[in-house]
């Protein structure tokens, strides 16, 4: 039987990379500072929860193979993906930096054109400065998102049941937009994050 420990994430502003700023302007000019600064406080309290979820975890991190959010790559290339979100704050990429340095394996989880075209459509948003152009692109990156996930869920399922092997136990991190687990084979166990803490944590485990 082959695991997978499901950890819903939250993407933080500093998982935006080159849209961070942008995205935050235009949050306060709709929310206003203090609504978005409530945002930002709850964020930071969830990634607090998930990141006291691995504390103490040591006997089933060697060989784990992290699937991660975005992840187009593998090796030093994700790595170094890793390390640049630690330094612009990710919580997210702090946790499974700490993951990789004992023993586990950050594994190349989407395709890149795939995460590129979502992205972008995106992207192309919060760029505008036309008023009326922005609101067509927006109800046009709308119209796309759900084939956009789509896409990537039938992707990151198949590279989820490509990878894992038999009595190997598997991390995703993921946005709770997606529907991952309808698209895994029967043999893939799926755990939440907390069912796995009690487990690893347990006196009983050697």
């Amino acid at each position: 039987m082959r695991t997978l420990i499901y950890v819903p994430i939250i993407h933080s502003i500093a998982d935006m990379g080159s849209m961070a700023e942008e995205l935050r302007n235009i949050s306060v000019s709709v929310f206003g500072e203090s609504e978005w600064q409530k945002h930002i406080d709850n964020v930071d309290g969830y990634w607090d929860t998930i990141e006291k979820c691995f504390q103490n975890i040591e006997n089933t991190v060697q060989g784990l193979k992290i699937y991660q959010d975005g992840m187009f790559v593998d090796g030093e290339a994700a790595l170094k993906i890793l390390e640049e979100g630690v330094r612009a704050g990710s919580k997210n990429s702090e946790i499974i930096s700490k993951l990789t340095d004992r023993g586990a394996i950050l594994m190349k989880t989407e395709n890149f054109n795939m995460v590129k075209a979502e992205y972008d459509g995106l992207q192309s948003v919060i760029k505008s400065k036309n008023k009326a152009l922005k609101l067509i692109l927006l109800f046009k990156y709308k119209i796309s998102k759900p084939f956009f996930l789509i896409r990537r869920d039938r992707y990151i399922a198949h590279t989820i049941a490509e990878t894992l092997g038999e009595s190997e136990t598997g991390l995703l991190f993921i946005g709770a937009s997606h529907k991952i687990m309808k698209r895994l084979p029967k043999d893939i166990k799926v755990i939440d994050l907390n069912h796995w803490q009690r487990q690893a944590t347990s006196p009983e485990i050697t």
